[in-house]
């Protein structure tokens, strides 16, 4: 397996759209109150590390960013469009509860999330999506934070520990903790408490 810095990545805190059901992909909805206070626990997780001078990638979606300036403490940061959420095509916007009553061939309402949203009619896909999140991941040099998505998530974690394609589905996609990956191991930072 290949070697890598270690990294600290965030998934954004809650939007209104995860709380409603709907597919996101990368189409706009911003963090609920739940999803703020996501982020700020984020921020007591990360104040300690951020004292360091490393370097922070953000997706460049709005969800994303606004985690960004609450769980980063003000601090500067990049936005790449590699980090963007999968797109889920015809799907975004809908009900995953209406979704489920006309689905591809071989995706159930129990499939993997990534296999869920990879499979979307007029979406991006699997390969393509893997490819954008894999170059980003051969960019990193250096001790990363990366404030991204659940999918685009679990692609970069997956990478950064060597996991195949069924095994990224078995990650989770917490909101309001950090996942710290260094040397082919991930293990979450959260608090006491939850939200």
């Amino acid at each position: 397996m290949k070697s890598y810095p270690k990294v600290w990545f965030m998934r954004h805190g809650e939007t209104e759209w995860n709380a409603q059901g709907r597919v996101q992909g990368q189409t706009e909805s911003v963090l609920s109150a739940r999803g703020l206070r996501h982020a700020e626990q984020q921020a007591r997780l990360m104040a300690p590390i951020l004292e360091a001078d490393l370097p922070c990638f953000v997706s460049p979606l709005k969800r994303t960013r606004q985690t960004a300036d609450i769980a980063l403490g003000g601090r500067n940061y990049e936005t790449d469009d590699r980090l963007k959420e999968v797109f889920a095509g015809e799907w975004e916007g809908h009900l995953r509860a209406d979704i489920y009553k006309n689905l591809p061939e071989g995706i159930t309402p129990d499939s993997p999330h990534m296999e869920f949203y990879s499979a979307a009619p007029g979406g991006e896909g699997f390969d393509t999506f893997q490819a954008r999140v894999r170059d980003f991941v051969a960019t990193l040099t250096r001790p990363t934070v990366i404030v991204a998505h659940g999918l685009s998530g679990q692609l970069l974690r997956g990478e950064l520990c060597g996991l195949s394609r069924p095994e990224l589905g078995q990650l989770t996609n917490r909101q309001g903790c950090v996942y710290v990956l260094e040397n082919g191991v991930e293990t979450v930072l959260e608090l006491d408490e939850t939200v």
